[in-house]
């Protein structure tokens, strides 16, 4: 039985804090006893604690305040996937599908799309570190949170990188990618919501997909708790980073979910243990491409080939 913060049945703080109209994007108030209630429900203590540390007028949870808190919890997961070398992680799958699609004929130039980018690492980083943009590679990262859009081109500005950053839906024709990133963020869709996120991917142009995401194992949520309570500083960020270890998806799921949704494309995971050991990676990533892509994604691997399970 989990811990009552452990429940996976359960969202995250950061789900319920911030409300968008899903057709205008247009912020919505968000009741701050409906969130208190959602926790209370599960018995999560630590959820509640948080919540009600959050300023409300008249019943509202203080828009200003989220904003600030969420900014706050971005910056605070860059810091730990700096830590975990997670541009670099990214470049290095990425640039193997980018070299199978030019083996396919696909021109450039190509648009890779970080979906629920936040404050835009991933893409900063490949902008920073990385020639892909002078390649004929467009970097772009679409948001559906406003205020972490805006903090992400401001460093992008700040840093003159060669990205771009867009408040709006990443699946519509103006922000479609020919490949699509995400870091942490699958798991956040439950149920037949992960199905729907995955059918959405079948777009003319969408030529495959990169999802990094916890690697679920039996440790996972005590080696979290004890990361976030060394270096986390906000009491959400911690609740939230150690819950999406519980909430985190099984390599089964993720791909069962995948050939359901897109069966025009090839899935799979890569790089679920260290080296075909049994011994886990912190991250796993469901991969998946047009079927016509994936010899020459093999071939690209080499010997890290070792690394991408099953890939049907």
């Amino acid at each position: 039985m989990f811990l009552p913060s452990l429940n996976p049945a359960q969202p995250e703080i950061t789900d319920l804090i911030v409300g968008h109209n899903p057709a205008t994007l247009e912020r919505l108030p968000v009741n701050k006893n409906h969130v208190l209630d959602r926790f209370a429900n599960f018995q999560n203590h630590q959820a509640v604690a948080a919540v009600r540390a959050i300023p409300a007028r008249d019943g509202v949870l203080d828009p200003h305040a989220v904003d600030r808190l969420m900014l706050t919890v971005h910056w605070e997961m860059q810091r730990l996937a700096e830590e975990f070398f997670h541009g670099q992680r990214v470049y290095e799958l990425l640039n193997v599908v980018l070299s199978a699609l030019q083996a396919n004929g696909i021109q450039r130039p190509i648009r890779v799309v970080d979906v629920g980018c936040g404050i835009g690492y991933a893409i900063r980083w490949l902008a920073a570190r990385t020639r892909l943009a002078s390649q004929g590679i467009e970097l772009v990262g679409v948001d559906l949170n406003a205020t972490l859009i805006r903090e992400a081109t401001r460093l992008a500005t700040a840093e003159n990188l060669p990205c771009r950053f867009f408040h709006g839906d990443a699946f519509s024709a103006q922000h479609a990618g020919h490949i699509y990133l995400s870091t942490g963020f699958v798991h956040h869709f439950r149920g037949d919501g992960l199905y729907h996120l995955l059918r959405r991917h079948d777009l003319p142009d969408t030529a495959a997909f990169l999802h990094y995401d916890f690697r679920p194992w039996a440790l996972a949520p005590v080696g979290s708790w004890f990361f976030h309570i060394l270096r986390m500083r906000t009491a959400i960020a911690r609740h939230d980073g150690v819950l999406s270890t519980a909430r985190a998806y099984r390599g089964e799921a993720l791909t069962a979910a995948s050939r359901s949704a897109l069966p025009a494309f090839s899935s799979g995971i890569y790089g679920s243990n260290i080296w075909g050991t049994p011994l886990p990676r912190v991250f796993h990533t469901l991969a998946g491409m047009r079927r016509n892509i994936l010899p020459a994604f093999r071939a690209g691997l080499g010997v890290r080939a070792i690394r991408l399970g099953e890939m049907v």
